[in-house]
């Protein structure tokens, strides 16, 4: 039986900080988000996934207040984000997606001048920039002129922007768009680091892998509603099978390839040229394939990810 302090520990640890209910945005007669419901919990890094137009990026406006809900009810930090707009804006820190550095101004300048935003005095402003240019690995580049920094730096430095007024919640859309892999990874193990000292963190991602090296849970959206919400592992076991065979046979071979891999498979989707075969054993699949004779090209067996169930959810059909 679990102790008192337990108990209150476990409450703690799932105490919500952002609240949706029926939450909603049109703009005109188009509906953006259709009556979504969430909830993120503090201390966890919950992810937004979707194709482009799904809602997700005007659910995260909403959440950090450059966009004013339609109908429903969202609570940021404990707060009514119609209400009290300027409240939550201070107690949030965001990461935008596109680049919006001063770049007149030098790398500590930059935090410096956001600090008086929040009307840090310049003692604590320039206390909390030293830190957080360490925390980010910049700290010789304080002096730089931003136009100088990599793609990387840029990235690095809007967090720590973000972090200037000490956040409770830290909003971030597409954190490592265009960085390398080396830079990615470094944003990746920062923002693991500002989880473990227990911020909120709340995130729109393309890659995949980001969002199942990052995320605690997550939700897919699709045509502004949730399509699936879970842990990553969740969801994979929830929508697809374990394993996943892919197989790029002739092209004159294809249908017959894919009479064999229906019978066999517990689900086979057509991806260009390619056929993707989920089972739970994938050996004794290929094995039914040789004894076919059927003819292919080359063979992939890998463990099924997130990735698969993104398009398993929203399709595969390019979406502009």
């Amino acid at each position: 039986m679990r102790t008192e302090t337990e108990r209150r520990t476990e409450a703690g640890a799932r105490q919500a900080t952002v609240v949706a209910r029926r939450l909603r945005k049109s703009y005109g007669g188009f509906q953006a988000v259709k009556g979504v419901d969430f909830e993120v919990y503090r201390g966890e890094c919950f992810g937004f996934l979707g194709p482009n137009g799904a809602g997700k990026t005007t659910t995260m406006k909403m959440i950090y207040g450059a966009a004013i809900p339609t109908g429903g009810e969202l609570t940021v930090a404990g707060l009514d984000v119609k209400s009290r707009e300027r409240e939550v804006k201070r107690r949030i820190g965001v990461v935008p997606q596109e680049n919006n550095l001063d770049e007149d101004l030098k790398v500590r300048e930059n935090l410096l001048v956001y600090a008086r935003y929040y009307d840090l005095p310049r003692k604590i402003a320039l206390r909390r920039a030293d830190e957080l240019l360490e925390f980010v690995e910049l700290s010789e580049k304080a002096d730089a002129e931003v136009q100088h920094l990599s793609g990387g730096m840029k990235r690095r430095l809007l967090i720590a922007r973000a972090l200037i007024n000490d956040p409770e919640i830290v909003v971030l859309d597409e954190p490592t768009t265009g960085l390398d892999p080396q830079a990615r990874h470094l944003v990746w193990e920062r923002l693991r680091k500002l989880a473990s000292e227990g911020k909120t963190l709340v995130l729109t991602t393309h890659y995949m892998e980001e969002a199942a090296q990052l995320c605690d849970r997550l939700v897919i959206m699709e045509g502004g509603e949730i399509a699936s919400a879970g842990t990553p592992r969740g969801m994979i076991e929830e929508h697809v099978s374990p394993e996943v065979l892919e197989l790029r046979p002739d092209p004159g071979s294809l249908e017959r390839l894919l009479d064999v891999l229906e019978a066999e498979a517990e689900a086979v989707e057509r991806a260009g040229e390619a056929l993707l075969a989920y089972t739970s054993d994938a050996s004794n699949l290929m094995q039914r394939v040789r004894d076919s004779g059927i003819e292919f090209e080359n063979a992939v067996h890998r463990r099924a990810g997130l990735e698969d169930v993104f398009l398993r959810l929203t399709g595969r059909q390019l979406i502009d």
